[in-house]
């Protein structure tokens, strides 16, 4: 499975990269979810080279190795390299933090294996509920280092350890809360996770922005399956085609930047992917028998 490298998260998400980036002592840096999600490049299923911690509020489902975990309310998440993730937004007022660190970073100062933490360890447990109490804690310390993070003073990274530290202690002395939401097959859960990678890429915001993930074998590099596996999957959960259900989505896209949009058909047709204005003119043509313009007229 290809593996997200934070090269790979920051330019993926038109992120600025730190100043001190390649700093000698690991990599910190630390994000506002709501901020970060306001991105419309879409969280792939896939492992990252880099730790991570969230704070989350709201309904959510991350679909975390071979499980899928439904959080509501105040969550803590770890990830670890060691597995791969995707998040599937089951509300549109997610907010909260977040932060991602190497290995490097934190084991300096710290005695013992990360990877033996019970947050860390492939298997174990990545998910705390939070009480309100709990949740300002952690939201508090989340603040001082996004505060820290932007200033000049020369020991910030041993302050921003010691935050990640206290974080991590609180959740130690947290009883751990998983809810599984359990997939009646792994054709369901196949399916839940690609519906998730192609909503993700919605909606167009900008006429530069591009649909980039359009084919069935796109998906399935995404979410390291064979292409058949994929569409054997979709086909026997929703009875339709992989295609078609991108189709379907591409369709009901066009016709949202259509309708809200002053751009002209050539940069519609480019940012939904297509590579010349007449194949988005056909491949409209063809779902709603009227060309792209006449649509807009109506």
């Amino acid at each position: 499975m290809e593996q997200e490298t934070l090269d790979d998260f920051y330019n993926r998400k038109h992120l600025t990269v730190p100043p001190d980036f390649n700093n000698g002592i690991g990599h910190f840096n630390v994000f506002k979810l709501d901020e970060y999600l306001k991105s419309s490049m879409p969280v792939r299923y896939a492992r990252r080279d880099f730790y991570k911690i969230s704070l989350i509020k709201g309904k959510n489902r991350y679909h975390y190795a071979d499980k899928s975990i439904e959080i509501e309310g105040n969550t803590l998440m770890f990830f670890t390299p060691l597995v791969p993730y995707t998040l599937e937004l089951l509300t549109p007022d997610t907010s909260g933090y977040f932060c991602i660190f190497t290995e490097e970073f934190l084991q300096e100062g710290f005695r013992g294996n990360l990877n033996e933490l019970p947050m860390f360890t492939v298997g174990g447990k990545y998910s705390y509920e939070l009480s309100k109490e709990q949740e300002e804690s952690i939201a508090v310390l989340y603040e001082k280092m996004l505060t820290e993070i932007n200033s000049n003073y020369t020991f910030k990274y041993n302050l921003l350890r010691s935050y990640l530290n206290e974080m991590m202690h609180i959740a130690l002395k947290t009883e751990p809360a998983e809810k599984l939401y359990e997939h009646p097959n792994a054709n369901s859960r196949i399916t839940s996770i690609f519906k998730e990678l192609l909503e993700r890429q919605f909606p167009i915001e900008t006429s530069k922005q591009r649909f980039s993930m359009r084919s069935a074998s796109d998906f399935a590099d995404s979410l390291a399956v064979h292409v058949n596996h994929l569409n054997r999957a979709i086909k026997n959960t929703t009875g339709k085609t992989t295609t078609t259900l991108i189709g379907e989505r591409l369709l009901a896209e066009s016709k949202a930047l259509l309708k809200h949009t002053d751009w002209n058909i050539a940069e519609i047709s480019n940012s939904l992917g297509f590579e010349e204005a007449a194949h988005f003119n056909n491949f409209f043509k063809k779902h709603t028998t009227l060309t792209p313009s006449r649509y807009r007229k109506q």
